[in-house]
């Protein structure tokens, strides 16, 4: 064959093979179109946004939608304060409450990778407060009081990590666990000045589990309990290794236990619907001061205690969603990312989707609902910030509010404007 043919054949060959795509791991701004986004089908968040705000529905929300690293929209609409009509900014800081839960879970599995334990090892055997669990039989709501029956086995670290312990919640779980762990001083973790997660957990261990481990699915304090384990596997506070190990290595500069004075100015305002269905500006939230992330505090609560910035918390996410990598830092490795965002609790029953370790879990079912893929992880927090990831359309996609109320579709309302505005 000619050197000519050959190098013809060369040329169509090349011209068969699809073009290389740039991949970054780093999130940067870029052209919607640039990344498979319509502009104006993304205007339709802004849309929506500015008439829940219109309307006093919100005082207004914080959005980030990135794809495959690719901010396509990151946008702040309404306000801080509804009265001086301050304007609520991209990078101000949020409480965000459970979302703390998954930064928890990944410093516990960064230890798993480290060989300090195994996902079925008893609580106990790093704990020993655990070693006697008991589970609640009956309880009598006029006095408060109840009998117990002996747990038929021991709780398990994947038991915490996937919330099927028996452990209940403080404030905000079933009317006994509230009362009973509001009779010991047991809390959900914010605003606490005169306690230590390590007592606190210790009491917990003492006191009955909601069902038996393993049994069924209930949302409770399992990731304060994580936290203790990590402080306890580290050999050092929750709070330190979150800086040490996962903040500062990725770049997260705004997530904190304890905000610093020099950002309280962005910390947002916290807002209510009060009885005649007006927002409000409140001073309270979870039966205690909004105002916590400015009180100096030694309790890291692993389930509810950080406040970050929408970006923050997109940097997170985008490192699970590289596989355990973000910029250059290795945070996990990929296949504990793909244990954390299976299925991990079997049959037991979740609505229409699973959970895994720290994450709710999209099913087959689950996608029939609502544009997510199956294998979307995702999760949220109870001042009304919430986030997902698609793995299948390489999303990472948030939406923050701080606020109490009613319009709780709003959330759903987004998730259909974010999957409709793709193109590619």
């Amino acid at each position: 064959m000619k050197k000519s043919s050959l190098s013809v054949l060369l040329i169509l060959l090349l011209s068969c093979q699809p073009p290389v795509v740039e991949r970054i791991d780093k999130l940067a701004a870029v052209q919607p179109e640039s990344a498979g986004f319509s502009s104006q089908r993304l205007a339709r968040i802004d849309s929506m946004l500015t008439h829940y705000t219109n309307q006093g529905w919100i005082n207004g929300a914080v959005a980030f939608v990135a794809h495959d690293s690719r901010v396509v929209y990151h946008k702040a609409i309404g306000y801080n304060d509804l009265q001086t009509r301050q304007p609520l900014k991209p990078d101000d800081i949020f409480r965000i409450a459970s979302q703390t839960k998954a930064i928890t879970s990944v410093a516990a599995m960064m230890l798993y990778e480290e060989g300090k334990f195994l996902l079925d090892d008893p609580v106990a055997t790093y704990i020993p407060a655990f070693a006697k669990i008991s589970v609640l039989e009956k309880f009598n709501p006029k006095d408060t009081t109840y009998t117990t029956v002996p747990a038929k086995r021991p709780i398990t670290v994947r038991d915490l990590l996937t919330h099927t312990s028996g452990i209940g919640y403080a404030q905000i779980g079933s009317p006994e666990a509230n009362s009973i762990y509001a009779k010991n001083k047991i809390t959900a973790g914010l605003d606490i000045h005169n306690d230590t997660l390590e007592d606190a957990i210790n009491r917990l261990a003492s006191l009955p589990l909601m069902h038996q481990p393993g049994e069924r699915w209930t949302y409770g304090l399992n990731t304060d309990v994580l936290g203790r384990l990590v402080e306890v596997w580290s050999g050092t506070t929750l709070e330190k290794f979150f800086h040490d190990r996962i903040f500062q290595p990725l770049g997260m500069n705004d997530t904190y236990f304890n905000l610093p004075q020099e950002k309280a100015e962005r910390l947002v305002n916290f807002f209510i619907t009060n009885n005649n269905g007006q927002l409000e500006k409140a001073g309270a939230g979870l039966g205690t001061s909004i105002n916590y992330p400015l009180q100096p505090t030694a309790y890291f609560s692993g389930g509810a205690g950080l406040s970050s910035t929408i970006y923050d918390y997109a940097i997170f996410l985008q490192m699970l969603l590289n596989g355990g990598e973000y910029n250059g830092a290795r945070i996990l490795s990929r296949n504990s990312v793909r244990m954390m965002t299976m299925n991990q609790i079997g049959d037991l029953n979740l609505g229409d989707n699973k959970f895994g370790l720290g994450f709710s879990i999209v099913t087959e079912k689950g996608s029939s609902m609502l544009p997510h893929q199956q294998g979307t992880f995702s999760w949220g927090g109870a001042f009304s910030t919430t986030y997902w990831v698609d793995p299948k359309e390489r999303l990472v996609v948030l939406l923050y509010r701080q606020m109490w109320g009613p319009h709780r579709e709003i959330d759903d309302i987004y998730k259909v404007l974010v999957y409709q505005s793709i193109t590619d």
